[in-house]
């Protein structure tokens, strides 16, 4: 692992994330990535960002993508039983990042819930939560802090287009949050009240998948095969995930109802992420 800096706000020394050796990082694997790529790319279904090479190939690749992704599905792989794409190959070659990986057979559970029966629509809750409660149990290797899958520099362009962290406290990361107001002369209540429900405690932390939206999520036969797009996971506090689930899609009002079904909810914390997306939003 990366050593996390002393101080919250971002150490530019963590960017090396990319430098490391990457996953099944042979020549042979990397040759074969490449040529895969340029061979079928032109030909090759793909939703702007995975090329989807073959039945049971596709590859995720560009400058905006990080190796730490790769790292996250290897280790949710190792110390869980949550269905994660497998990875074959990952590596960065001239500024390009590039995962092969499993293409997992699925439709996502938004386009099947609303022609799903009562009873499979329970089945699917019930194996969420079970996967999201074992991803949740994982013992942190440094509680409290914040941070990647090996506490580095994590990614969300929602909060920033070149990475944010890693934290050692959770006020740490809700003033990055808040983009560093610690203090207002009193003439905003909204903000102060931020402020000091930021400030008055600490929370535990969890591994996050950081984006479960009903895209990123696979069924196949009444049962859940996959939860893709970890590229926003990490170590957060336990609210996270919650939170980030319930204003994923401000569209998906059907969404917003059943992320407490599958989840553990934290209605303090909602409205206070609700309060802080009001004060410093987001995009």
């Amino acid at each position: 692992m990366m050593p996390v800096p002393s101080q919250g706000s971002l150490d530019s020394s963590q960017e090396p994330r990319d430098a490391r050796s990457g996953i099944q990082n042979s020549w042979f694997r990397r040759s074969f990535t490449l040529a895969a790529f340029a061979l079928l790319r032109r030909w090759s279904p793909t939703d702007g960002r995975v090329f989807m090479l073959t039945p049971h190939l596709c590859l995720k690749c560009g400058p905006t993508r990080h190796i730490s992704e790769a790292e996250t599905m290897v280790y949710v792989a190792n110390n869980t039983s949550v269905p994660v794409p497998k990875v074959y190959c990952a590596f960065r070659r001239k500024g390009i990042t590039y995962i092969l990986m499993e293409r997992i057979e699925g439709n996502t559970i938004g386009s099947i819930w609303a022609s799903a029966s009562a009873q499979k629509k329970d089945r699917l809750r019930s194996q969420l939560r079970a996967f999201l409660q074992e991803l949740r149990s994982l013992p942190p290797p440094r509680p409290g802090h914040i941070g990647d899958v090996n506490y580095s520099k994590l990614y969300d362009d929602r909060l920033s287009a070149t990475g944010f962290g890693p934290f050692t406290t959770t006020k740490d990361f809700h003033r990055f949050l808040r983009r560093d107001v610690v203090i207002t002369p009193g003439k905003l209540a909204e903000l102060d009240q931020l402020i000091s429900d930021h400030e008055s405690r600490e929370y535990e932390t969890c591994f996050t998948h950081g984006d479960l939206n009903s895209y990123n999520i696979l069924v196949r036969d009444g049962c859940v095969v996959g939860i893709i797009d970890w590229e926003m996971a990490g170590w957060y506090p336990k609210y996270w995930e919650y939170t980030s689930a319930w204003h994923v899609n401000p569209f998906a009002l059907w969404w917003k109802q059943e992320v407490g079904n599958f989840l553990d909810t934290y209605p303090a914390e909602l409205e206070m992420e609700k309060l802080r997306r009001k004060l410093f939003p987001m995009f």
